[in-house]
């Protein structure tokens, strides 16, 4: 949540501002109030405002010429709509125009509440993230970190913090949860950025083979070295040198790494003349490599040298926030490659919500190129995902108690609701997202309207 959360109450009825305003000030807002639009243009101009709770039907200028002034000025302060004259046609306009949000007075106090601090701490992640995302956006980086999850927002400030630095990074994380873009984040937004980022995945390599992979070998140093080589260290000259999966590396050349991080040159293999090498060091590991000295299995000394910073990288099940970004980034990354136009069904959605990702980001990647690649229709449903995922189709949630049980109308309008502030307004996409034909979605709009004009009589002013 934000250090401040400065709230803007527009509405003509004065004991309507002093009630929600009170309401608002006892859960530790700032509120401030106007009673006309021009007054409330001169607030935002004058305060960083986080949310506006604006009233419809106002003399001179009402609430929708606010909200289009809002959106057109200040785009990123949420909306809501609080009014006693609800229609159906309102209500989609107003959630069609991008409104966080639509409440019939009285509200539901305590709803308004929960949804009020959701849009500000929505609002704040989002500030945060566009002005660290836009550190990192050199045209040489395409791949980018994907998040916004406080677990991430703390990786950007670290990457801020420290990406100039000589000082050796290690980066500690599950498979899948993406180690590597990090590490070349960090080289990207360096002052290295255009010198070499060698990457050696230390895991993949034989063992018989990685020494001379590292430091490079003279000809003739062994069988089959028919010409000399130089190795990974000098090619990283000058840039940054990434060790994926340091700790499967074995004692007698963590040895061998410990000096060359010590002295800052190497041997080939087969010469014994010392170069100097220059380069960063970034590593990864997905053990724990304090348990793996306690076995005896990694050096301390070597650890200490590697781990001047650490990141931790969170598996995708403590980041679930992040789901929604990183399921449309990929959609979008294959759907160009596929040359299709697809989205993902609610229930897709859900399933990918719930799911726990042992595999992390990687499978959810992969999991999303395979369905993209096997849908026929506009939608990935369930039966493009492997087998594995169908089980979550059939958790249920615990039932709600009697008195939760809303009317199934309003439910219906409730999630057209969500759905167009979910698309932008974009009715075609909310349909979709409903699973259900445009034309349906037209007719339950249609079928609902005696819910709202009930409502606004009662609640008339």
């Amino acid at each position: 949540m934000t250090a401040h959360k400065n709230v803007l109450i527009v509405d003509d009825e004065i004991n309507a501002i002093k009630v929600l305003s009170a309401i608002l000030k006892g859960e530790g807002y700032t509120v401030f109030e106007s009673l006309n639009v021009e007054n409330a243009v001169g607030i935002i101009h004058e305060e960083d405002i986080d949310a506006i709770i604006t009233d419809l039907k106002m003399p001179i200028k009402d609430g929708f010429q606010f909200f289009e002034y809002v959106s057109e000025h200040h785009p990123n302060i949420p909306v809501m709509f609080l009014t006693a004259f609800g229609t159906v046609d309102s209500a989609v306009n107003a959630m069609t125009c991008g409104a966080y949000y639509y409440f019939i007075k009285p509200p539901d106090y305590q709803k308004l509440k929960i949804i009020l601090a959701r849009a500000i701490e929505q609002r704040c992640l989002k500030r945060e993230f566009e002005n660290i995302k836009n550190k990192f956006s050199k045209e040489n980086n395409p791949r980018y970190i994907i998040g916004k999850s406080p677990s991430i927002l703390k990786i950007f400030r670290t990457i801020d913090s420290f990406k100039d630095t000589e000082s050796s990074i290690l980066i500690c994380g599950d498979t899948g949860t993406g180690k590597e873009i990090i590490a070349r984040t960090l080289h990207y937004n360096s002052k290295r950025y255009d010198k070499p980022f060698i990457t050696v995945n230390c895991a993949a390599i034989p063992r018989e083979l990685i020494e001379s992979e590292l430091f490079g070998y003279e000809k003739g140093a062994f069988t089959g070295a028919m010409v000399s080589r130089i190795g990974k260290f000098e090619e990283a000259s000058d840039g940054t040198i990434f060790l994926d999966e340091i700790g499967e590396l074995e004692l007698p050349l963590q040895a061998k790494l410990l000096r060359v991080l010590q002295e800052r040159e190497i041997e080939r293999l087969g010469n014994s003349k010392k170069i100097k090498v220059n380069f960063r060091l970034i590593s990864s590991t997905n053990r724990d490599l304090k348990r793996e000295i306690k076995a005896g299995n990694f050096r301390e000394d070597l650890f200490y040298r590697i781990n001047v910073v650490q990141i931790d990288v969170p598996p995708l099940r403590e980041r679930r926030e992040d789901i929604p970004l990183l399921t449309s980034r990929f959609v979008h990354e294959f759907c160009l490659r596929e040359k299709k136009m697809i989205t993902l069904s609610v229930e897709v959605m859900k399933i990918f919500e719930n799911c726990s990702w042992p595999g992390n980001v990687r499978q959810l990647r992969n999991v999303i190129e395979r369905a993209v690649i096997l849908a026929k229709g506009a939608n990935v449903t369930v039966n493009e995902l492997p087998e594995d995922f169908h089980h979550y189709r059939d958790q249920e949630k615990p039932a709600g108690s009697a008195s939760s049980v809303k009317p199934l109308k309003m439910l219906e309008l409730q999630a057209i609701a969500d759905a167009l502030h979910e698309c932008n307004g974009n009715k075609s996409k909310a349909a979709r997202k409903l699973g259900i034909s445009r034309k349906a979605f037209y007719k339950r709009l249609k079928d609902s309207a005696t819910i709202f004009d009930e409502a606004a009589t009662t609640n008339k002013r």
